[in-house]
């Protein structure tokens, strides 16, 4: 992107009542940002959403300027800008209807990864939950991962601190511009992540400081990942919101469960009792949930198949399996003319035999 299509785009998003998703809806429609501000008033007018106040703000020449000095400050410090259109824009985030124009990122970022995971939890995370965590990290370090999360107090930088730790990529969403560091106590921490990966951020330098910014910024840390998992909250908090910001984005979430006495763990324990999240009790459940594989790993070939004896029912959802791809266990038992749970029973003996595979969302495949 040139420096003057890049102006003509943070000109657009500095304009009032014109968020990620109307930008996006204007750029689509007239192709490009500056085609915006050059578009006929009439023709704007008829763009589904698109009123008066929006265009009106289109000619105040403040956006523009406040545009030119945002963009002296990204060419100061180095700063790589991610549109939603360049292929290096992350994958995942394209698909949320919310996801930033523009994204500012400082480090060695790289999303080509697709094992991505959001790790979040409570400022005032407990010995068990730092524990937990940092066995978590530890453990999926084989895989690769890469470990996504705000660099705030507690679960955050626990989290961050493991995967540099294990010399994974590690990405910071940031709740400001990367003209600063919240807290100002973890810019120890920095230059190792930065070495590790990098931090994100669609917030302009000149953008206040306010609290409000986190929930904003959750959108980010749900979006650019498959799975978010929740290590420790209490009954209210803002990881609650970005599990539940996941889940709109038709992602994974995860729940490490507590004594239903413990304060931190009563977000947890709910998101579990309200079938939003899985149970995790073991950082395994991760890889398996998602179905990662290693990079050495050996796929099973399917000539091994045909040494594996099956019954009758299981014949049947084999066949099933193999004309339809993958299925969730209500359409298996449908289709097979099977009880529910005799289908789960016959589906967990071929899991055994080697012949099929879970899915999340209780989906399961043949091998």
């Amino acid at each position: 992107m040139t420096q003057q299509e890049l102006a003509y785009v943070l000109a657009l998003v500095h304009v009032p009542k014109i968020g990620d998703t109307t930008a996006k809806k204007l750029i689509n429609h007239c192709g490009s940002a500056e085609a915006v501000f050059k578009e006929k008033r009439s023709r704007l007018l008829k763009i589904d959403g698109i009123g008066t106040v929006t265009i009106e703000g289109l000619h105040d020449s403040i956006h523009m300027k406040e545009a030119m000095n945002e963009l002296k400050f990204i060419e100061k410090n180095n700063i790589t800008v991610q549109y939603f259109t360049d292929a290096t824009y992350s994958d995942k985030l394209k698909h949320c209807i919310d996801g930033p124009v523009i994204l500012f990122q400082k480090g060695n970022i790289d999303l080509s990864n697709k094992n991505i995971i959001s790790i979040v939890g409570t400022r005032q995370i407990t010995t068990n939950g730092i524990a937990f965590c940092e066995r978590l990290v530890e453990d999926l370090a084989i895989y690769n991962p890469v470990i996504v999360s705000g660099f705030a107090y507690g679960t955050d930088i626990v989290a961050q601190k493991a995967a540099v730790k294990h010399n994974l990529q590690t990405v910071g969403c940031l709740a400001h511009g990367l003209n600063q560091i919240y807290p100002k106590v973890h810019k120890k921490y920095v230059a190792d992540i930065e070495n590790n990966g990098g931090f994100i951020t669609d917030f302009w330098s000149t953008d206040p400081f306010d609290r409000n910014n986190f929930l904003k910024r959750n959108r980010i840390i749900a979006g650019l990942s498959e799975a978010t998992i929740v290590i420790e909250s209490a009954e209210k908090g803002g990881s609650l919101v970005t599990a539940d910001m996941a889940l709109n984005y038709n992602r994974d979430v995860f729940a490490l469960p507590g004594r239903t006495t413990d304060k931190f763990s009563s977000g947890c324990n709910n998101l579990i009792k309200y079938q939003k999240a899985h149970l995790l009790s073991n950082p395994l459940d991760i890889p398996y949930m998602l179905n990662w594989k290693l990079e050495d790993e050996q796929q099973p070939v399917v000539q091994k198949k045909l040494f594996v004896e099956l019954d009758e029912d299981e014949k049947k959802v084999f066949s099933f399996l193999q004309t339809s791809n993958k299925q969730q266990l209500d359409s298996i038992a449908l289709h097979c003319k099977l009880p529910t749970y005799k289908a789960a029973s016959i589906l967990l003996n071929m899991e055994l035999k080697g012949v099929v595979r879970p899915l999340p969302g209780k989906q399961f495949e043949i091998i």
